[in-house]
């Protein structure tokens, strides 16, 4: 299965399919609260509630569609504030889940995979605000997806954690286009 940090952001800004692994420094993986809600028209949450201590911080993060739609193109629009430089060598972890099966757990390359979006490291210090489309896969199995993207700085600091739980409905339920 071919990860990309792209298809991750858009399933965290979305509802439905977004992943992040867990291993030592993994967040706990549990629903999330309104009060994690991350601004924007999205379904991404923070896993935490203190972030002070994050590199980068995510202000705003939004989808077009939202929700998005299986087979459809989706922009995605974030807002950063970013407090120092992410350099190579900084990784994300990633970890998909279909219900209570796990589809996926890995440990990517920040740089590399969000140069599928045109970001190229290092990401200097200061706000940044980006945008950037992705395409859905057409066939999405119906049910319940959580993702956590959990990433870190080259040293191991703490760049951000976000999570979401995104539902894709049955083809033809609830008045969807086949």
């Amino acid at each position: 299965m071919k990860f990309s940090i792209v298809a991750c952001l858009s399933a965290l800004a979305a509802p439905g399919l977004s992943a992040n692994i867990g291993v030592s420094k993994l967040h706990n993986f549990t629903p999330a609260t309104s009060s994690l809600k991350v601004p924007g028209e999205s379904p991404a949450e923070f896993c935490n509630a203190d972030r002070d201590g994050d590199l980068v911080q995510v202000q705003l993060l939004s989808t077009d569609p939202n929700p998005v739609k299986p087979g459809k193109q989706v922009s995605i629009t974030a807002t950063l504030d970013v407090k120092q430089p992410v350099t190579d060598g900084s990784y994300v972890k990633v970890v998909i889940k279909y219900g209570l099966i796990q589809l996926l757990s890995t440990t990517a390359d920040l740089c590399e995979q969000i140069s599928t979006a045109g970001i190229k490291c290092p990401v200097e210090a200061g706000k940044h605000q980006i945008s950037f489309q992705a395409d859905m896969p057409g066939t999405i199995p119906p049910g319940a997806y959580n993702v956590l993207a959990d990433a870190y700085a080259d040293d191991d600091e703490h760049l951000t954690c976000l999570k979401a739980t995104v539902n894709f409905p049955r083809p033809g339920a609830l008045g969807l286009e086949l």
